[in-house]
């Protein structure tokens, strides 16, 4: 079984859900290595100088960003740790959207979020609620050291996570020579259109994804065995065990979705903190003014 890319919460409004960050997708390219030809030896990548042509350790790599061709600005760990998001496994939804709202072009790479050990409550009402409602939860996640953009949505009986691009990332149509213009504008006569409407029509068929499969890599798999020598086979070591996650407590679900409501935050994790701060300084500063007093 696949291992969680981390273990969190899913948080919308004041509710935390406990969850896993599962894949959602398997790779099946076939991977290829470079051999020397005389000799059938692995041929190496090695980090080069490329004044020097000498081999340059890890410890003597820094991290540059090409501002101009040529020209290199050094970036410090403690620069890309400033830059480094603040919040780690989490989901947190910060807004509510039509499903439909989001362009095709936007959806990026999917996830699979499991609820952690007694988490089923929470992760059924947001379940239900999106399915009912027909709205997607656009939230930020953190995986590894970035920051994505995601929408949270519903798949049969499961929440996926699936990384969104931002605006920047998608190419402006108007960059490209698209024909614009109805049928009439390019002389698609009425007699073309009704035959390409039987067209679709005849080749209408329902989606059934186990209908197609990576055909080439059906091919080149076979041509691989083929190749290969009787050889036997090589056991990949066994996985470890996962450890089970802490035993949640029991939540009150109505009394944190009045709050939410009533408050309209769509931060649980920051509003806490920042609500818990001002609480801390006034009861010190009660209590020093007792003490005062006594003294006196």
């Amino acid at each position: 079984m696949a291992r969680p890319i981390w273990t969190g919460t899913l948080s919308f409004g004041l509710l935390n859900v406990p969850i896993r960050l599962m894949p959602g997708e398997k790779r099946t390219d076939l991977h290829f290595r470079m051999l020397d030809s005389r000799d059938n030896s692995p041929i190496r990548y090695e980090r080069v100088n490329s004044d020097t042509g000498e081999e340059v350790p890890w410890k003597d790599v820094v991290k540059a960003y090409e501002y101009r061709k040529g020209s290199f600005v050094v970036l410090e760990d403690e620069d890309l740790r400033a830059a480094a998001p603040e919040t780690h496994e989490t989901v947190e939804i910060a807004a509510f959207v039509d499903a439909d709202a989001v362009s095709p072009d936007y959806y990026e790479k999917p996830y699979v979020l499991v609820p952690g050990k007694k988490a089923e409550k929470g992760y059924v009402l947001l379940r239900e609620t999106l399915a009912e409602t027909g709205k997607i939860g656009i939230a930020r996640v953190v995986i590894r050291t970035r920051e994505y953009l995601s929408a949270v949505m519903v798949k049969d009986n499961a929440l996926i996570l699936m990384l969104l691009r931002y605006p920047q990332e998608l190419v402006d149509l108007s960059d490209y020579e698209i024909p614009t213009g109805n049928s009439a504008a390019h002389r698609v006569t009425k007699q073309e259109v009704t035959m390409a409407r039987q067209l679709i029509e005849a080749m209408a068929s329902k989606w059934k994804p186990s209908d197609y499969r990576d055909e080439f890599r059906d091919r080149l798999h076979k041509v691989i065995q083929k190749r290969m020598k009787s050889k036997g086979l090589v056991t990949p070591p066994a996985e470890e065990a996962e450890p089970e996650e802490a035993t949640t407590n029991v939540v009150d679900f109505m009394e944190l979705l009045r709050k939410s409501i009533a408050s309209n935050k769509r931060s649980p994790a920051s509003t806490k903190r920042a609500r818990a701060k001002p609480a801390r300084a006034k009861r010190a500063a009660k209590t020093t003014r007792k003490r005062s007093r006594k003294s006196a």
